[in-house]
């Protein structure tokens, strides 16, 4: 199969080793991936703040990069929710109903990484190898829109080497939601201080997720606690063979007190 990754704008800035480990994990399994160059933000941050009409020429453009993509990946559940209760929505509100038209059959062409895996390849043993003692954060956007339910935990329980051990409280919120943790600073911190917390009592090495924006925000805590506990995409460790064991740190660089 021909996948076009949309990398996301938050992995191309931040992260872009989840976007390449994307891609391997997804050559590996013997399908051809494409980046389209022209692409950018899928507008759920304009979108979550308000600015619905700003959001519709960005929309456009997203549509326009993946146009004739036989499906599109993305390592991200909170992109991929936007995409497929967003933009069609917006589109159809500013009235580009041709638009909308074009986003609603894109949308179903897209998908999360571990949705694309399991529901559309039929796979959970994707033949990686880590060796690490690993707990998973359902992040919100994955679990309430996509309802990507064990996905995630069918993948990495068949990860050879993996110690996976069940995160306490894992359906509660980091704490991130995009601007939230901007405009509620205090409230967001309170909920972080609890998932790192959980995070800790499980003695994990790694905490893994699907979305990098929650990855960043607990794995920015858990640096300045200097834990010992790192954050690492999904992707990376699907991606991992025991040619190449060493987790990858994606953590946010640690904030002076």
């Amino acid at each position: 199969m021909r996948v076009a990754l949309f990398a996301t704008c938050l992995v191309d800035t931040m992260v872009p080793q989840v976007a390449r480990a994307t891609a391997t994990l997804l050559e590996r399994l013997g399908h051809e991936v494409v980046v389209p160059p022209t692409q950018a933000c899928c507008g759920q941050m304009h979108v979550n703040t308000g600015y619905r009409r700003e959001a519709v020429p960005i929309v456009a453009n997203h549509v326009r990069a993946f146009t004739g993509a036989e499906a599109v990946v993305a390592p991200s559940g909170s992109c991929v929710a936007s995409i497929q209760h967003q933009q069609a929505m917006v589109a159809r509100r500013a009235g580009e109903h041709a638009l909308a038209d074009e986003a609603e059959a894109l949308a179903a062409r897209t998908h999360e990484l571990s949705q694309f895996l399991v529901d559309v390849l039929g796979v959970t043993d994707v033949g990686a190898y880590y060796p690490h003692r690993v707990t998973y954060h359902p992040t919100c956007h994955s679990l309430r829109l996509l309802r990507v339910g064990d996905r995630p935990l069918q993948l990495l329980r068949a990860v050879r080497g993996l110690d996976l051990v069940e995160l306490p409280g894992a359906e509660s919120c980091c704490g991130f939601g995009g601007t939230f943790a901007v405009k509620n600073a205090d409230t967001s911190t309170a909920m972080l201080t609890d998932k790192m917390a959980n995070v800790l009592s499980t003695h994990a090495e790694v905490c893994t997720a699907g979305d990098s924006s929650c990855l960043m925000h607990i794995g920015g805590g858990l640096s300045r606690l200097r834990s010992g506990t790192r954050t690492v995409h999904l992707a990376e460790i699907l991606a991992s063979t025991e040619e190449n064991v060493s987790p990858t740190q994606t953590t946010a660089p640690a904030v002076p007190a």
